[in-house]
């Protein structure tokens, strides 16, 4: 089966510790994400969201590293849909107060057995509008 990793990039005129901020405290990942229930960096964490759009899809991820203030990493996955297990990644670095983020959400081809919905186009269309339109817009709002 084909890889169908996705990957957007961004540079953000922010310091690291604002985007870190962001990216893992839940009552900030609501105002740009999901509302995220159960998550805590630790590694292991299991924790869930649905979509806010109306789909009934619960998504449930786990934590499986965290370099605080650099990367998080987490499984993906769709268990009342699909058997398939994904891997997603947020990667920081910095200079100055420029942080570039990096996404990487691979295994996107393991959930082929759940249909169009769960289909590469719809994520990485997701990813797009997460990664380069509401994460820049929360941040220039939360400065």
């Amino acid at each position: 089966m084909k890889d169908q990793t996705i990957i957007e990039e961004i540079a953000v005129n922010a310091k690291i510790e604002k985007v870190w901020e962001a990216i893992t405290m839940p009552e900030k990942m609501k105002q740009w994400y999901f509302e995220v229930h159960n998550f805590k960096l630790e590694r292991g964490n299991e924790f869930y969201f649905y979509e806010p759009n109306g789909t009934n899809f619960k998504h449930v991820c786990k934590v499986i590293d965290v370099v605080p203030g650099k990367r998080i990493r987490h499984s993906w996955s769709y268990p009342e849909y699909s058997k398939g297990i994904s891997i997603v990644t947020w990667k920081l670095t910095a200079k100055e107060n420029v942080t570039y983020i990096r996404l990487s959400h691979s295994g996107i081809e393991n959930f082929s057995d759940a249909g169009s919905d769960l289909a590469y186009d719809n994520f990485k269309a997701g990813w797009g509008e997460i990664v380069q339109k509401c994460f820049p817009e929360f941040l220039k709002d939360n400065r």
